[in-house]
């Protein structure tokens, strides 16, 4: 079974397709942003590190969610 075409999707797969996109687009942008304000301390592991994982890796929303949860330290 060959991969569907976006032309092959329906209208509402289509939609269903972009407004994931700019779900996950949205919860990157915002995770990267408070990565860049955060200072290093208040960060579990590198902070390039976790710029690289949220910036390339296309994950359904689990890399930015990692960060969230994992990724940062509470203030002290």
């Amino acid at each position: 079974m060959s991969a569907k075409k976006w032309a092959d999707l329906s209208p509402r797969q289509q939609r269903l397709v972009m407004i994931g996109a700019i779900i996950e687009g949205l919860m990157k942008a915002i995770a990267l942003a408070d990565l860049a304000r955060r200072p290093a301390a208040q960060v579990r592991g590198p902070k390039p590190l976790w710029a690289l994982t949220l910036t390339l890796f296309n994950s359904l929303g689990t890399a930015p969610l990692a960060y969230w949860f994992y990724g940062r330290r509470k203030p002290n």
